[in-house]
């Protein structure tokens, strides 16, 4: 019943939005963030119901990984406008809704089984945890990243460009750090317990690898050689797709030691 309003939800928003965009540009859209917010909050009270019913956090498998996903780009999109307020691009705002809402509908699809079973012994990890959480909340920021990447190759107005160049700096910069902890230091640590090796090889280690040399390039070419505009642009654009087959294709496309999750 959860997933069902949640997904509702999530629709609706993405729905009004795309009114708004469509017909109502000179009025203000109060109604599809707090949507985003409720999605969010409910993926959440879903996830508390099945980490009590498994006995553990329920971030294990790919129902709850996908949810888990939606529900951080959901709640970073409201946090995002509420902070914002004006300051917010619409188009980029219904991108990462709509983010969101796919991300939830291949999780409620028939593609993902939904049951909610004890995980195997090797992902009972407090480590497991943190490489999941943190991994997926550099993520939620690295799809606000996108949207405003894909909105800035779209527009040629200088003003908007230089706003959403902001947005896509100061989305990566949080982003970064917070995959870097996730997805490679503490996904190491945890690979170390459960497998025995830091590394291994793996594919889903080698495309977090690529994702993360991806953003760094990015950071290398703003930080370091200084470069705004397009180039640094499509870099940031490049990186979430990739984020997206680490996570998804690697599962569904390439054999994996992930595959159980």
């Amino acid at each position: 019943m959860l997933s069902t309003i949640t997904f509702v939800a999530l629709a609706l928003s993405c729905a009004v939005q795309a009114v708004f965009l469509l017909f109502g540009k000179s009025r203000k859209d109060f109604y599809s963030w707090p949507l985003l917010a409720a999605a969010g909050a409910l993926i959440a009270a879903e996830l508390v119901r099945r980490s009590v019913l498994i006995g553990f956090v329920a971030i294990t498998n790919t129902f709850e990984a996908l949810a888990l996903f939606a529900a951080a780009v959901a709640l970073l999109l409201f946090a995002w406008r509420l902070l914002a307020r004006e300051r917010t691009h619409p188009i980029v705002l219904f991108i990462g809704s709509f983010i969101a809402f796919a991300l939830f509908a291949i999780a409620s699809s028939p593609l993902v089984p939904k049951d909610a079973l004890p995980p195997v012994p090797a992902l009972r990890s407090g480590w497991l945890v943190l490489h999941i959480s943190l991994a997926f909340a550099g993520e939620a920021f690295f799809a606000l990243s996108f949207g405003a990447a894909l909105v800035f190759l779209l527009t040629k107005d200088a003003e908007k460009r230089a706003r959403l160049d902001r947005i896509i700096y100061t989305s990566i910069l949080i982003g970064y750090p917070l995959y870097t902890a996730g997805a490679l230091i503490f996904g190491a640590i945890w690979a170390y317990f459960a497998w025995g090796s830091f590394w291994s090889w793996d594919a889903k280690e080698v495309w977090a690898l690529v994702t993360w040399l991806v953003y760094t390039l990015y950071l290398h070419l703003r930080l370091i050689r200084k470069t705004r505009g397009t180039l640094a642009v499509v870099v940031a654009l490049i990186g979430f797709p990739v984020a997206i087959f680490t996570f998804l294709g690697v599962n569904f496309l390439l054999t994996s030691m992930h595959s159980y999750s």
